[in-house]
């Protein structure tokens, strides 16, 4: 004869959700499951506070590496960056090796004081980002603008790179 016992059952209370939040929570709860699971597949932390995401992104080297766009223009290659908040005596452009080579340094400080708080931002970081130099570009003529926190460098082609040359297609 098998003998059971009755336990007694404990019933947490948790505040009640509102009904309009309901699928909100739902949601929250699903993407939390979501992200400790994805954790575990790949050995990482399930919990990650802030600062440890930004240094994990920093070094990777995405911490501020610059967006930039290439365009091929009929008498020059440009290079736009877009570089918000930087001073532009902090950047640099230079020639290196066939390489266009764009590196600056971000330093921003902010502070506010009130008659019940203060509070003190700093932010700072540096990027380098460069790019392969194509054939046909005269070095000596090489010119960076920068306006509005967007960095524009022209590489003119030379004459010769300039020229087109039409190819004949034959039929078979």
């Amino acid at each position: 004869m098998v003998e059971t016992t009755k336990l007694p059952v404990k019933k947490e209370r948790t505040a009640p959700v509102e009904a309009g939040w309901l699928p909100l929570e739902r949601m929250r709860r699903e993407m939390d499951n979501l992200f400790e699971e994805f954790g575990r597949d790949f050995g990482f932390p399930t919990r990650w506070s802030m600062p440890e995401i930004e240094r994990l992104w920093q070094s990777k080297g995405r911490g501020m590496e610059p967006v930039a766009d290439l365009v091929e223009r009929t008498d020059r290659y440009e290079v736009t960056a877009e570089l918000p908040g930087i001073d532009g005596k902090n950047i640099e452009v230079k020639l290196a090796n066939g390489s266009l080579i764009i590196s600056g340094e971000k330093k921003e400080e902010r502070e506010e004081r009130e008659a019940n708080y203060y509070m003190s931002e700093r932010r700072y970081g540096s990027f380098q980002r460069s790019f392969r130099i194509p054939e046909g570009v005269n070095a000596d003529k090489i010119e960076a603008s920068f306006k509005n926190g967007v960095l524009t460098v022209a590489l003119p082609k030379t004459d010769e790179a300039k020229k087109e040359k039409k190819i004949d297609v034959k039929a078979a």
